[in-house]
């Protein structure tokens, strides 16, 4: 492997300048006369760019400013011992010691995970006061050769042990990390923290903050064990793990990968830099969050979405195929929703202000109309001119946010499986399946080629030369042209063929069919209370959306029974805690006065805080209700053109008086059938354990 650091690329006792651009800048230019960037500039400019989003300065007086860069042609290191030190943003001071650490794009995991453990070394004072001391260039290549393991042979570096007991090595960097790992399942009165720690790179400020939170609570006597979610791949922490923790730490800069993990935990939040200044304040605030009833738990929210995990990370190792395929699902799925929920209520928000024929005239308003030249051609149920024009263009918004919907579900497959260079083929891919009539089963099939195929190219060797346009040109041309050539050649056809018969007989549903079909939505909306199983049929009724019409209600009929379904459980939980006061202990009663708000907004994850305290009385209780709800609803010909709102969107509602009466009822039943399994079966006393708060 090719040495990360030369004595070229150290810089001793010398003056770079007054400022972290100017050292910034003189590094990257020893990298590049070195032959390892293609440019100056260019790397200059990635790596200053994250410099500005955070500060890379961190306590004892050093500072690792670091990139990903198209100009690095192969992963580097440069190092300064500065004569005049340099502020970086460290709340201690001007750094005198700066590791400049410059990836390419495409860098392998093995140099990943020696540039993660480089930067774990760093927080430790022996080290530091090695390369302080150090007398020559050929000194401080040797000092860092030792702490990445590179010198043979080499004793492993004491250090934070990952989860298992192994030391934090360059083949473990990514890990889980822990302070007393051992301890975690013994001793019941010990106090557990676990974190995730990740910043936009993921090469240095992931690792520091881990080993900065793990120190602190090793002095603290608290056993943290911590999920890094860096370049070098993320090794989820045990459920077991999480489940025993007090509490929860995110020291992020970036969105927290499958967060719903979770759930229901206290926890603090941080940019990523703060975990590695204040650990031990991070964890104080943790233990005070825990120690609260009203503090902050992670919840779920309706739409929330794990994030992938990429297809280098080693999580994507340790899961089942079965597991892969789920998440990747719930991604695309989670990511789609927006698109759809502001798509479907604009339209609805059109109809209203235009009427139902507003879909006829829509295009030809917008284009040769404007609101000083109204449009005097429109439907009989517009609100006037005014209101033809503002619902053509609310309309035709919300269409053209619709027509994302298969594209942006087959791109977030893609993405979950095989990270940024699955995005471009799988929404290709999902394009190919509207425009060949396959929908929502063709965006799926496209996403899941897309994503296994660019998975697959990314794990092939390429030279050198190649690597920087393996993922923003090679993986993203030759995935979309076998997953899209696949649709249109192959797949597409039947798909399509397979999409026209469920929506013909959909189509065609009316008496008994409809209301077993509601009875079936109605269960799958309760039994995991935004889970996957939820997430199914909710997509599955919002993809059908833009097939509905005057005059084809089914897909309006459908969206409703899962909406109205799905404000159940927690609606049913308030109303309770109303009716049997002494079967709820206190924190279920406050969570229940949240719960009439966020059932009324259709966020079914209100009642996860009743469920996760009494499951075997809360979940059946629930399908019971959102069975009798669905059937209703589908009974009465109630129809929703909005995705999502619950009640706030009456007006995109279709015979809303029976919608209504269709969730009080299905309340009534889950609430009745709730307090007399409490009383009735397994009867305990309420306990004064805390339950998991829910904010409204």
């Amino acid at each position: 492997m090719t040495e990360l650091l030369s004595p070229e690329l150290v810089v001793l006792d010398a003056s770079l300048g007054s400022s972290p651009a100017d050292v910034i800048r003189h590094l990257a230019g020893l990298v590049a006369d070195a032959g390892r960037a293609t440019e100056v500039e260019g790397l200059f400019a990635d790596a200053y760019a994250r410099e500005q989003k955070t500060a890379t300065g961190v306590p004892g007086g050093i500072a690792i400013p670091h990139c990903r860069s198209t100009a690095v042609t192969v992963p580097s290191l440069a190092m300064a011992r500065l004569s005049q030190p340099v502020d970086f943003g460290a709340k201690d001071g001007p750094a005198d010691i700066v590791f400049f650490i410059a990836a390419p794009e495409g860098a392998d995991q093995q140099h990943l995970k020696l540039l993660a453990k480089l930067a774990r070394s760093l927080i430790k004072k022996d080290f530091t006061a090695s390369l302080r001391a150090a007398g020559s260039q050929h000194e401080v290549v040797s000092l860092v050769n030792d702490a990445l393991g590179l010198s043979a042979p080499a004793p492993a570096t004491a250090g934070a042990v990952a989860a298992g007991g192994a030391s934090a090595g360059a083949g473990s960097s990514a890990g889980p990390v822990s302070a007393g790992a051992a301890s975690s399942t013994g001793g019941g009165s010990a106090r557990r923290i676990v974190a995730v720690t990740a910043c936009p790179t993921g090469i240095a400020h992931t690792y520091m903050a881990a080993d900065s939170l793990v120190a602190a609570g090793k002095d603290k006597g608290v056993d943290v064990q911590v999920e890094t979610q860096g370049s070098a791949g993320a090794t989820p922490l045990a459920q077991s793990v999480i489940d025993a923790a007090d509490a929860v730490v995110f020291a992020v800069d970036v969105d927290v990968r499958d967060k719903e993990r979770f759930a229901g935990k206290p926890y603090v939040q941080s940019p990523v830099k703060r975990g590695i200044d204040e650990p031990g304040v991070m964890i104080d605030e943790a233990l005070s969050v825990a120690a609260d009833p009203n503090g902050r738990r992670v919840v779920a929210a309706a739409g929330a979405s794990s994030s992938a995990s990429g297809s280098g990370s080693a999580s994507g190792l340790a899961e089942s195929f079965g597991g892969k395929l789920k998440r990747s699902l719930l991604t695309g799925v989670s990511y789609m929703i927006p698109f759809v929920a502001g798509g479907g209520l604009l339209i609805a928000l059109g109809f209203l202000l235009g009427g139902f024929d507003i879909t006829k005239y829509a295009d030809t308003i917008v284009v040769k109309n404007n609101l000083f030249s109204l449009p005097t051609e429109f439907g009989p149920q517009a609100w006037g001119p005014l209101g033809a024009y503002i619902g053509a263009v609310l309309f035709k918004i919300g269409a053209l946010s619709m027509g994302f919907l298969v594209p942006a579900l087959a791109g977030y497959i893609a993405y979950a499986l095989a990270d940024r260079p699955g995005i471009a083929p799988g929404f290709v891919a999902g394009a190919v399946a509207g425009f060949m009539g396959a929908g929502f089963l063709g965006g799926i099939v496209g996403g899941l080629l897309a994503g296994y195929v660019a998975h697959w190219l990314a794990s092939l060797p390429a030279p050198r030369w190649l690597r920087g346009l393996m993922p923003v040109a090679i993986i993203p041309l030759v995935a979309s042209i076998i997953a899209s050539g696949l649709l249109f050649v192959v797949l597409g056809g039947p798909i399509a063929f397979i999409t026209k018969a469920l929506n013909d007989w959909l189509t065609g549903m009316s008496g008994a069919t409809a209301v077993i079909l509601g009875i079936i939505l109605g269960l799958m909306m309760c039994f995991d209370l935004g889970g996957p199983v939820n997430k199914v049929a909710y997509a599955f009724a919002v993809a059908g959306l833009s097939a509905g019409s005057a005059t084809n209600a089914a897909p309006y009929q459908i969206m409703a029974a899962v909406m109205a379904a799905g404000m159940v459980p927690p609606l049913a939980m308030a109303l309770a805690t109303v009716l049997d006061h002494k079967n709820f202990n206190a924190t279920e009663h406050e969570n229940g006065k949240a719960a009439w708000l966020l059932g009324a907004s259709f966020i079914s994850e209100g009642a996860i805080p009743f469920a996760a305290a009494d499951p075997l009385r809360v979940i059946p209780a629930s399908m019971l209700g959102g069975a009798l709800t669905g059937a209703l609803s589908m009974a009465f010909g109630a129809g929703s053109k909005a995705p999502h709102g619950g009640i706030f969107v009456f007006f995109a509602i279709d015979n809303f008086i029976m919608w209504v009466v269709s969730i009080a009822a299905g309340v009534v039943v889950t609430a009745l059938a709730t307090i007399a399994l409490k009383r009735y079966v397994g009867k305990k006393a309420p306990e004064t354990a805390e339950a998991v708060p829910v904010a409204a």
